[in-house]
């Protein structure tokens, strides 16, 4: 785990005199640690911006955390990492490469969102309004690293303040429900202190309703029905996360002011990659034709669903890539299953120099999931029917010509999870949480999946009961504690 405290440094080197000068002449002009660096506003919101710079890492989830959906039944990992095919069959170990990546980044966003919530209390030199958006920004970022820990791994390491100001940052396994309540804990207070909504200046800067959404997220986690739907209603009912008014609209470059996007990862053209995207888009297209959907997932979607046309990218249809050359065929040669995801597929226009759209803002977590949701719940603690005016309007958002459902059961909601978030990396945690409360079989799914998927493709996923609902600590980071980090059951 990494365990050094974040500093912030800003040198400034110039040359003095001739241009002949050396490296070791030129004046170091300042040093900023996290003891001096919080002076003032400027300096907090600073401080919390580069928390969110963590989240379009490559290895964080930029890419490496979507890698941990690939045992689903919606797509194969193509690509060229060999460690992603340990982790879609399931047949990985604690020394896999796609484990160790995201970890450090994990708590790295920890790292920077603690030094935040130490540090900016602190200053006197900032409004009110500043400081307090601010620390519910640092927690809510926070409660997200350990969000990921706790879905990934279960059992993990909780860094307290005074760990961190102690630098005490090698210390043992909590338990899952320690960690549960350290997330609820840092949710309620981004709740209190967010505000509802944004200008846009501080567009993509979490709100109330994302620190909601992920509250609601992890009650349902957490098997506490009736608060996620107390929580989750509270998204619904509020206007500032209305649904997009078109499902399509949600996957193009005007998403970044959507109402509906909860949180996203964003970036800017020529500053920074959005590798999330990049994954997604055929290789001859600019990207690196990674997670290509399986027919079963196709198949999911029922005739007249327009949502099935924003999802996927099939042999025939056309793009356009801006790069002057008009509409582009999508052909067989583009993916090994006949499918791309094209709601990721977002292209600049000519006019902007064509090529991947590196600033359509990637929607980590949006209203319909929490709809969705609470519909779950509702269903779960009512029964059937109990859900249906919910799922309904996610329906008919989709299109007022898709059939109302009726008396609907977790039938029918598993299958709107399923259509609406395609490619949003829900379904494996979504069919492994339910397999847990015997509403599903996980394994008769993936043994499903693999005898549709085609022979080519080496997608033999065999799901192991209590094993694999967790993935194991990196191995790495158990033999750098020297002992006081124990591996996850069955990876021993």
């Amino acid at each position: 785990m990494k365990t050094n405290k974040i500093i912030y440094t800003l040198i400034s080197l110039a040359l003095v005199g001739s241009g002949c000068k050396k490296a070791l002449d030129l004046k170091q002009q300042g040093v900023y640690s996290s003891g001096n660096y919080f002076r003032n506003e400027v300096d907090a919101v600073n401080a919390v911006t580069g928390i969110y710079s963590i989240l379009p890492e490559e290895d964080y989830i930029g890419h490496a955390e979507s890698t941990f959906d690939t045992p689903s039944d919606d797509y194969w990992r193509s690509g060229d990492h060999g460690e992603d095919e340990g982790i879609e069959n399931l047949t990985y170990d604690a020394s896999n490469a796609a484990i160790r990546y995201p970890w450090k980044w994990r708590y790295e966003e920890i790292n920077r969102a603690t030094n935040c919530i130490i540090n900016i209390p602190k200053i006197t030199a900032i409004s009110t309004a500043v400081k307090n958006r601010s620390m519910g920004e640092a927690y809510f970022l926070r409660a997200f690293g350990y969000w990921r820990l706790m879905i990934i791994h279960g059992d993990v390491p909780i860094i307290t303040e005074a760990d961190y100001t102690s630098l005490n940052f090698n210390v043992p396994k909590s338990s899952i429900e320690d960690v549960r309540k350290q997330i609820e804990s840092d949710l309620l207070k981004a709740v209190d202190l967010l505000p509802e909504s944004y200008g846009p200046v501080d567009r993509g800067r979490v709100s109330k309703g994302t620190a909601l959404g992920l509250l609601t997220k992890l009650y349902m986690y957490w098997e506490k029905l009736p608060e996620a739907i107390a929580t989750g209603q509270k998204v619904i009912s509020n206007p500032a996360y209305a649904l997009a008014a078109n499902y399509a609209d949600n996957f193009t470059r005007a998403n970044e002011s959507s109402t509906e996007l909860l949180f996203s990862i964003q970036a800017v053209q020529n500053v920074v990659q959005n590798d999330f995207t990049v994954y997604y888009i055929p290789r001859p297209w600019g990207g690196y034709g990674f997670s290509q959907p399986l027919q079963g997932l196709a198949d999911e979607f029922e005739a007249g669903d327009p949502r099935k046309q924003a999802t996927l990218l099939s042999v025939g249809d056309k793009v356009d890539l801006g790069d002057g050359a008009g509409l582009t065929t999508f052909t067989a040669d583009l993916s090994a299953t006949g499918y791309a995801f094209k709601k990721y597929a977002v292209f600049n226009t000519e006019a902007n120099g064509g090529g991947v759209d590196h600033s359509f803002a990637v929607p980590l977590m949006r209203s319909a999931d929490i709809y969705l949701l609470v519909a779950e719940a509702l269903i779960r603690t009512q029964g059937a029917g109990a859900g249906d005016a919910l799922i309904n309007q996610i329906r008919h958002r989709a299109s007022a010509s898709l059939p109302a459902v009726k008396n609907a059961g977790m039938k029918e909601l598993i299958h709107e999870r399923r259509v609406e978030l395609a490619g949003e990396d829900q379904r494996h945690q979504d069919l492994m949480r339910w397999d847990k409360k015997n509403i599903v079989d996980i394994a008769a799914i993936y043994n499903l999946a693999v005898s549709k998927a085609p022979l080519d493709k080496s997608k033999t996923v065999t799901f192991v009961r209590p094993k694999n609902y967790y993935f194991p600590l990196p191995q790495v980071e158990i033999d750098k504690s020297k002992g006081v980090l124990v591996q996850n059951p069955n990876f021993k």
